[in-house]
C-alpha cells in the first residue's frame, strides 16, 4: 500500500478531503470545505474508546486525481476509456482507492475497438467484460495483500462524505417491493429534510403502475429533475455515478448488485426483505433513521473478496494432432508455447461462488485440478464448487464445505457429490490460481456458471482460470468489526439454538 498515507490526527479533530480542489498530500480543517466533493474519515468511538489510531487518506497526484495503490496503477491499460478515463474524479472514498485510471474497457470487448454491443441486459454485462489483463503470481500476492491491508484499515474508520447521487436496486418483479421502492424515493426527494439527492431507480419502473412516476411527479414537480433511470449499461461504464447503492430485497438481490457492477462497486446498502438475508443486515422498517444516521454520522465498510473467472479457450489447430495433447503441459507451458494454445475468453467477476458440473449431461463429468503450477487431483463428480468466503454460506454449505469467516483470505472447494471419498473439501489461499480443466479423454463437456448465471459449455481442452479479484465488493456494516457475519448465521441458521445439556444434581 505504498500510495496510502497515514497522519495522526489530534484529539477530536477530523480531517477533511476534497478530491477536486485540494493539491498533492494537503489536508484542510472540518470548516474549510471548499467544494461539494468532500468526505470526512472519522474514528468510530466504539472501536477506538481510548486511543485514536492513525487515519487512512489517499493521497492526490499532480493532476487530482486520487493516487491509487501501487498494486492497482500497475495494471493500467493504455486504451482510452469512454466512462472513466485519466480525468474522472468521484467523491466516494471506496471509488478512489479502488478505481483504476483507464481500465475499464468500453463496452464491446477488450479489443479497444470502442464499439457498443447490440443487444440488452445480460448480453451487454457479457461482452463488457471480455480478455481481461492477466498477473503475475507476484503481482496477484501484492494485490491480494494490498486489498487485505486496505480492508482491515476500512473497517476501524467511519467515513462521512457528500451523499448526492443514489442508485436503488430491487426486485421488480415483486409488487410489494415496488411500493416499498416508492416510499424510499419519495422519501429520499423529500427537499424538507434539506436534502438534495439524485435518486437513480431501474428504467423498467418508468411504466409500473405500482410505481406510478407521474403520481409522484405532479405530487412536487421538482423531483422530475432529480429522479433519473440506470441501465446496465450506467452501471458497467460509468460506476462513479453512485455514491450508494442501496437494495431491496434478499440475497439474490445483493448477487445481483455485484453482477451489475463488475469492476468498480459503489458502497451497498443492503435492506432485508428477502427470504433468509446472509448478506442483507439492515430492517426495512426502520429505513428513515437508518439512512439519517448514514448520511449524517458516516458508515463503515467491509469489503468482500470476490474472484475474477476467465474462461480458457483451446485453440483448435489440427483436430487429430490435438487429440494427443496434454492439457497440463498446455497450462503450465502456455505462456512460452508458440503458437499459443488457449485464448481468453468471457470473464466474470462474482461474489459467491463459481460452478463447474456435468449441466445437461446424464453422466458424471471428469476434470482436473490445478492450483498455481501444480497438479491437485482428478475430479470425478458431478462438479465441483469453487466459493469465496462469503459464499461459504451458499451452494459450498450445501455441497458439505466449511463455514468461513469473511475476513479470512481463502478459496473454498468442494467437491459435489464425489465419485471417491478420497477428494474431501480445500481451503486454499487466496494469492493462489485455480484451473478447473476438461481434458482431451473426457467423455463428456462440462459447464461452468458465475453466481448462478451465465452457463457456459467448457469442451474437451478448455479450463476456467479463478483467482482473488482486484476489485473486491463494499458492504455496509451495520456493526463493526464483522459482526454481522455471526449475526446472520445465528438468524438464519440457529446456529448454537439447542438446548443446553442438563447438569448432574
Amino acid at each position: 500500500m505504498a500510495n496510502v498515507q497515514f497522519d495522526i490526527p489530534t484529539i477530536d479533530e477530523e480531517l477533511v478531503l476534497d478530491t477536486e480542489q485540494v493539491s498533492s498530500n494537503s489536508l484542510n480543517r472540518a470548516g474549510e470545505e471548499t467544494d461539494d466533493h468532500v468526505l470526512q474519515i472519522t474514528f468510530d468511538p466504539h472501536v477506538q474508546a481510548a486511543r485514536r489510531r492513525k487515519s487512512s487518506i489517499v493521497s492526490i497526484d499532480e493532476m487530482g486525481n486520487p493516487s491509487l495503490p501501487k498494486f492497482l496503477n500497475n495494471h493500467d491499460n493504455s486504451g482510452d476509456d469512454k466512462g472513466m478515463g485519466a480525468g474522472t474524479k468521484s467523491s466516494c472514498f471506496v471509488h478512489a482507492l479502488l478505481e483504476m485510471r483507464n481500465q475499464c474497457a468500453s463496452v464491446g470487448g477488450g479489443n479497444g475497438s470502442g464499439r457498443e454491443v447490440e443487444g440488452k441486459g445480460e448480453e451487454r454485462i457479457v461482452a463488457a467484460h471480455r480478455s481481461p489483463p492477466f498477473m503475475t503470481k507476484n503481482e496477484l500476492s501484492d494485490m491480494v495483500l494490498g486489498v487485505r491491508e486496505l480492508s482491515k484499515h476500512l473497517a476501524s474508520i467511519q467515513i462521512k462524505m457528500k451523499v448526492r447521487a443514489i442508485m436503488i436496486l430491487t426486485k421488480t418483479y415483486d409488487k410489494a417491493l415496488i411500493g416499498y421502492t416508492r416510499r424510499l424515493v419519495e422519501w429520499l426527494l423529500d427537499g424538507e429534510r434539506g436534502s438534495k439527492h439524485t435518486v437513480y431507480i431501474e428504467d423498467v419502473l418508468k411504466d409500473a403502475p405500482e410505481f406510478d412516476v407521474e403520481g409522484l411527479v405532479q405530487k412536487c414537480p421538482g423531483y422530475k429533475s432529480r429522479l433519473h433511470y440506470w441501465t446496465t449499461e450506467l452501471c458497467a461504464k460509468r460506476p462513479h455515478t453512485f455514491d450508494f447503492v442501496i437494495t431491496l430485497g434478499g440475497d439474490g438481490t445483493v448477487l445481483y448488485a455485484s453482477w451489475l457492477f463488475q469492476k468498480v462497486v459503489p458502497p451497498v446498502f443492503s435492506f432485508a426483505l428477502g427470504s433468509l438475508g446472509f448478506l442483507t443486515k439492515f430492517d426495512f422498517s426502520a429505513f428513515e433513521e437508518t439512512l439519517s444516521t448514514a448520511i449524517r454520522d458516516g458508515v463503515t465498510v467491509g469489503l468482500r473478496l470476490r474472484f475474477e473467472g476467465t474462461i480458457m479457450r483451446r485453440i483448435k489447430n489440427n483436430e487429430d494432432l490435438d487429440r494427443g495433447a496434454d492439457i497440463a503441459n498446455e497450462i503450465f507451458s502456455g505462456a512460452v508455447l508458440r503458437p499459443p494454445t488457449h485464448t481468453a475468453g468471457e470473464s466474470f467477476i462474482v461474489l459467491n461462488e463459481i460452478v463447474v458440473d456435468r449441466g445437461p449431461n446424464a453422466t458424471m463429468s471428469s476434470t482436473e485440478l490445478y492450483g498455481d503450477d501444480m497438479h491437485l487431483t482428478t475430479i470425478q463428480a458431478d462438479g465441483v464448487c469453487i466459493a469465496t468466503p462469503t459464499g461459504s454460506t451458499a451452494y459450498n454449505l450445501a455441497a458439505g464445505g466449511s463455514l468461513c469467516h469473511p475476513e479470512i483470505p481463502a478459496i473454498l472447494i468442494s467437491p459435489i457429490c464425489a465419485h471417491t471419498l478420497t477428494f474431501r473439501p480445500l481451503i486454499l489461499p487466496d494469492s493462489m490460481v485455480v484451473r478447473v480443466a476438461v481434458p482431451w479423454d473426457a467423455r463428456t463437456t462440462a459447464w461452468v456458471s458465475f453466481d448462478g448465471r451465465q452457463r457456459i459449455e467448457l469442451n474437451q481442452g478448455d479450463y476456467v482460470m479463478i483467482s482473488a479479484s482486484r476489485f473486491p465488493f463494499p458492504a455496509v456494516q451495520s456493526k463493526p468489526d464483522n459482526k454481522d457475519w455471526f449475526d446472520s448465521i445465528r438468524r438464519t441458521m440457529n446456529w448454537g439454538s439447542r438446548p443446553r445439556q442438563q447438569a448432574f444434581s
